[in-house]
C-alpha cells in the first residue's frame, strides 16, 4: 500500500539501498498496527449532542460505520 512518509536522517546522504532498506523497516513496523481494530483502541469518540465520551472499540466502530459524518461529534486521539 503505497503511502507518504516523513523520515528525518542525520547522514546528509543516503544510498538508494540504504534508503529502500529503511522504508522496508518502517512497513514491517507500521503494517501490523495500521488496522481498523488499532484505530478503534487508539481513539474516542466525543458525541457533543448527547455530551459523551465513547471510548469502547465496538462503540467507536459501530459510530463511525453508522453515521461517520454526524454533526458535532469528534475523533479523538487518545494520546
Amino acid at each position: 500500500m503505497p503511502r507518504d512518509l516523513l523520515v528525518l536522517q542525520t547522514k546528509h546522504l543516503f544510498s538508494q539501498e540504504e534508503i529502500d532498506r529503511q522504508i522496508e523497516l518502517l512497513n514491517m513496523v507500521l503494517v501490523p498496527v495500521e488496522n481498523w481494530l488499532s484505530f478503534c483502541v487508539a481513539n474516542e469518540i466525543i458525541d457533543i449532542n448527547r455530551r459523551k465520551i465513547i471510548s469502547k472499540e465496538h462503540l467507536v466502530q459501530k459510530i463511525l460505520k453508522d453515521n461517520p459524518n454526524q454533526p458535532f461529534v469528534f475523533i479523538c486521539n487518545k494520546n
